[in-house]
């Protein structure tokens, strides 16, 4: 029998969880609405060469993006095989691959509305500013991880050392006392 009280192990859905699927039947019911307004002024084929042009468009830019991203990595690859130091994040510009292969794939999806949000990640500074939010935003999410979730793990992962490398392991701090440590017992031991 349920009371509707929630009990303790019950989890609360997130607003993403609850709403991204309204949001996604409002995008699909605003693209065409907009596509039939744009058919009704311009034409049926005008809107089909749109389409059309915004598929082929959206394909060259993830294979430029995918050629790009084997690139970087084939010349990251080959910088350590010779022992030459890789380029740390700072001197290193963004290369943004994930933020245009993502610009190419809405440009793919037919609608005017991502077309017109593809077209805006194609250019440098969307991607930059996007780019920079979005990694501020998974910065604060690791640093507000509870111990023992992904976050937590992915800031264990992420110690670098001072000539760039990434040193895998988990910090353990002395002067923090740990639960299971053993300390020796300053009392002698009883005798019978």
């Amino acid at each position: 029998m349920t009371t509707g009280v929630t009990t303790p192990t019950a989890r609360r859905r997130s607003r993403a969880r609850t709403f991204l699927p309204l949001g996604i039947a409002a995008w699909l019911v605003l693209e065409i609405w907009l596509l039939t307004v744009v058919a009704g002024v311009a034409g049926g084929f005008t809107v089909l060469v749109l389409l059309v042009a915004g598929g082929v468009l959206g394909a060259v830019v993830i294979k430029r993006a995918g050629r790009r991203a084997f690139r970087n990595l084939s010349e990251t690859l080959q910088r350590q095989q010779s022992g030459v130091a890789p380029a740390t994040g700072d001197d290193r510009p963004s290369s943004g691959n994930g933020l245009l292969m993502l610009g190419g794939v809405l440009l793919m999806l037919p609608g005017l509305i991502s077309d017109a949000a593809g077209l805006l990640l194609l250019l440098p500074p969307v991607r930059a500013a996007l780019g920079r939010y979005a990694e501020k935003s998974l910065e604060r999410r690791v640093r507000q991880a509870a111990p023992g979730s992904l976050g937590d793990a992915f800031q264990q992962v992420r110690i670098h050392r001072p000539d760039g490398k990434i040193v895998q392991g988990e910090v353990i701090r002395e002067d923090a006392p740990t639960a299971h440590r053993h300390e020796p017992d300053p009392r002698p031991p009883l005798t019978s």
